[in-house]
């Protein structure tokens, strides 16, 4: 009889192993047994307060000993004798509390997610395969082999990345790896290169609208295009203040005798969209004010940057310093040095400089092998690179990329559709052969003045940026620092001929005419992603310009005086919505309110006393979106989807200007889809009506305070495979056309705030922690603060602080 309990008891525990060693599913692919395990896992990844993070770490690669000091916020603050071992830790450091968001994030920009998400992740491996990202690491690697100081630099972090590799066992892997049940791969330079070009995508590939443009000229006259999407609006406050005097030198060019009919006039459509596509409004905040403006006498600089808000954050805080130079700010988890911050001499910020530099071209091929494609006149011979995609869960699959003269065909037949379903496309991109893009922050880290900053970012390429600069000296400035192809009007907006020489780039603008501004009478610089320039500088410079937050930043710079850090700090968290405040009196002004519903005259009402805060408990914000995107439904959609459904409609800023300047000016006004010939007050009247039912279903859900409307998160980068580690329904306002540029998941990932006073006193905080690891009280400890509008203060540390109260642990590191 005691057999069959003892059978029943060994079947029993056959099936439990069975259960808990198979992955659980798409989403969370770990085995139930190792992710439970007491030994090896969830549970080895939880930190108690008490954590201890003093260690003693020996290595080989090590010149000297240096010293790494931990404050109550986890930011290290580290002190090495040269720059490679200074390097090595910020390596290790990257890798320490960073890894699995740097190990996801070139994996991702080199087309392997499908490794880790199964199929699901094929056609973004792809797009990112034909878009030449991996090449363009190469040809960048290239350059910096070319450079020993910079080669040993990249190798010093490179190593320091491996060193904690090497130290992991299963116990000790980032949750993330238990979860999806993956290993960590070693570091590489071309990996960090990878990580740059990534950012190179993000920031520079949602600024080209080339495909959209060909299908729209395919539908609009010339006047309407240009009526529709003006390079210049007339409401622009440029860059670089108006009335500067830019040289009439320009380098000269010629316009393909057949321009108008093989290109503007040319009625071809593109069946193909954008298959990863980028955030346009990847932009962000910087100005600076001089001491002229100040309380003090000394320059404040102050910056944003405006990406996908995630955790763990995009960036990361530290210190890094060397007799020679000490640095502040935060830096990317997977690349050496500070990209944003200051040193004992000068401050300095980025945003995005909106640029297009990215151009299609059509290339016929002479069959479906792809060796051969017609250009100039002749057969030229492809170069052939066949991409191998693995997939987890089954075989690899293959794809072959075909190389051009104008770059990587990115759609052929084998992906996706093309013009007309004739050609396919091949894609010119700056960042496909750029140099060192770190070496500009490598020199940043050190410069002592604005001679030596302006020397450090002019090789900076791709992605484009307006770099903002103070320093303790008193000088104030802005570049817009990119490599920028020097187009004839025109050029680039649409999809060109490849078939000979005659579209292609014929050269770049040169660097020292960029535009830029040093210590302006008016005493302030700024950039908010606008236009950088008005129509009298030379040059033909299509990009995805962003107007509104760069008119409300003039707007308040203007009128301050005795500026103060805290009036900067409020000036950051600035939800006043600029646009609104235009766009709004004329709404109401063609309002039929004898033709509104009752519960639409009641929104109208709260609209009137609405002051154009975009605050997270406004109403009227919330009237004003919905009411506006049904007003543009009604105004263009008709008409422009005939584009296709990827279009983009007009910027609300150029409906503004059409609006206020001259209403005729709107043909579009009237729906064509009906037998009636509407107004505009038809259709704004039409519109607050058709609003109004969405809103009563919001008002019912308690829904209409901007903040519960708009549900602001943060979410885990691996999104909705993880909620349980997000930070979901914010209590913060803002748009992407307010200062305080607070989207769905989207906003400022960094607040800095530089007071350029003798000791240097500076301000921070991001959305999130120093550690990637959710088992940490430092993976989010920010985010209450980020959300409240509160800094911390950022403390440049001296070596002999090492007795200071604020340090808390400390990391020794020396040679074997």
């Amino acid at each position: 009889m005691r057999l069959l309990p003892f059978c029943f008891s060994f079947l029993v525990t056959i099936l439990l192993i069975f259960i808990l060693n198979r992955p659980m599913g798409s989403k969370v692919p770990m085995p139930l047994g190792s992710f439970l395990s007491p030994q090896t896992g969830f549970w080895q990844n939880a930190e108690d307060t008490a954590f201890d993070y003093n260690l003693n770490i020996v290595h080989e690669y090590l010149k000297a000993p240096a010293k790494v000091y931990f404050d109550e916020r986890l930011v290290p603050h580290v002190f090495a004798q040269n720059d490679e071992d200074l390097y090595f830790i910020q390596g290790y450091l990257h890798a320490r509390f960073r890894l699995f968001q740097m190990d996801l994030q070139t994996r991702a920009a080199e087309g392997r997610v499908s490794e880790i998400a199964g199929k699901a992740a094929i056609e973004y491996d792809k797009a990112q395969r034909r878009l030449g990202m991996k090449f363009a690491a190469e040809n960048t690697l290239k350059e910096i082999e070319k450079n020993a100081d910079a080669l040993a630099r990249y190798t010093a972090y490179t190593n320091g990345v491996n060193a904690y590799i090497n130290t992991l066992t299963e116990s000790t892997l980032p949750l993330e790896y238990k979860i999806l049940n993956f290993k960590p791969e070693r570091w590489s330079n071309l990996r960090t290169l990878m990580l740059l070009k990534m950012m190179a995508q993000m920031l520079s590939s949602g600024t080209e609208r080339d495909l959209i443009y060909t299908n729209l000229r395919s539908i609009l006259t010339s006047e309407q295009f240009n009526l529709l999407y003006p390079q210049v609006q007339d409401s622009l406050v440029p860059i670089i203040p108006k009335g500067t005097i830019f040289p009439n030198y320009k380098k000269q060019y010629v316009i393909p005798t057949d321009a108008d009919s093989a290109y503007f006039f040319n009625h071809c459509q593109v069946a193909v969209h954008e298959p990863n596509p980028q955030d346009r409004d990847n932009g962000s905040n910087n100005w600076v004010v001089a001491g002229t403006k100040t309380a003090s006498g000394a320059p404040i600089l102050c910056n944003d940057p405006h990406l996908e808000l995630s955790l763990p954050s995009i960036w990361y805080e530290m210190q890094l310093s060397t007799p020679s130079s000490s640095v502040y700010g935060v830096t990317l988890p997977g690349c050496p040095y500070v990209i944003i911050g200051f040193n004992e001499h000068i401050a300095w910020g980025v945003t995005n400089a909106q640029r297009d530099v990215k151009d299609y071209f059509t290339i016929q091929f002479k069959d479906a092998s792809k060796r051969e494609y017609w250009f100039n006149n002749t057969w030229k011979a492809s170069q052939l690179r066949v991409e191998e995609i693995k997939v987890k869960g089954q075989t690899p699959i293959y794809d072959t990329v075909a190389y051009t003269v104008f770059g990587p065909v990115i759609y052929d037949a084998a992906f996706a559709d093309t013009v007309s379903g004739q050609s396919a496309l091949a894609v010119t991109w700056v960042a496909h052969h750029t140099g060192d893009e770190g070496l500009a922050f490598y020199k940043l880290n050190r410069a002592t003045s604005y001679n030596e900053y302006a020397e450090a970012i002019k090789t900076f390429e791709c992605p484009a940026q307006n770099f903002v600069f103070a320093s303790k000296s008193g000088d104030i400035a802005i570049w817009q620092q990119g490599k920028f192809p020097n187009r004839w009007q025109g050029q680039g907006l649409y999809v060109m001929p490849g078939r000979d020489s005659s579209y292609m780039w014929q050269g770049y603008i040169p660097q020292e005419e960029n535009p830029h501004a040093v210590n302006p009478d008016r005493g302030f610089l700024e950039s908010a992603n606008q236009r950088p320039v008005d129509g009298t500088y030379p040059y033909f410079i299509p990009g995805t310009y962003i107007t509104p937050r760069g008119r409300a930043i003039e707007y308040f710079l203007q009128r301050m005086n005795s500026i103060t850090v805290q009036d900067m700090m409020e000036l950051q968290q600035n939800y006043y919505n600029i646009l609104a405040r235009d766009l709004v009196p004329i709404l109401i002004a063609h309002t039929h309110e004898e033709k509104l519903s009752e519960k639409a005259k009641k929104y109208l009402d709260i609209i009137r006393g609405w002051d154009f805060d975009a605050g997270p408990h406004s109403i009227g914000q919330t009237i004003y979106r919905c009411w506006l995107d049904s007003l543009q439904r009604n105004i263009w959609e008709d008409e422009l989807m005939a584009a296709g459904p990827t279009t983009i409609l007009p910027e609300e800023e150029t409906l503004m200007e059409l609006l206020k300047i001259d209403t005729t000016l709107l043909s579009f006004v009237d729906d064509k889809r009906t037998t009636v010939v509407e107004t505009l007050t038809d259709q704004v009247t039409a519109a607050l009506n058709s609003a109004t039912k969405a809103l009563s279903d919001y008002e019912k859900e308690h829904r209409l305070e901007w903040a519960k409307f708009k549900e602001p998160a943060i979410y885990h980068l691996l999104k909705n495979n993880l909620p349980s580690f997000a930070h979901k329904n914010l209590p913060v306002g803002g748009s992407g056309n307010t200062i305080n540029a607070i989207k769905k998941s989207h906003g400022p990932s960094w607040r800095m705030v530089v007071h350029l006073t003798p000791d240097m006193e500076a301000y921070g905080v991001y959305p999130g922690g120093q550690s990637g690891n959710p088992g940490s009280r430092f993976y989010d400890n920010a985010v209450n603060n980020w959300v409240e509008g509160r800094y911390y203060q950022l403390w440049m540390m001296k070596e002999h602080d090492a007795k200071d109260s604020r340090v808390k642990w400390v990391m020794n590191f020396s040679k074997a």
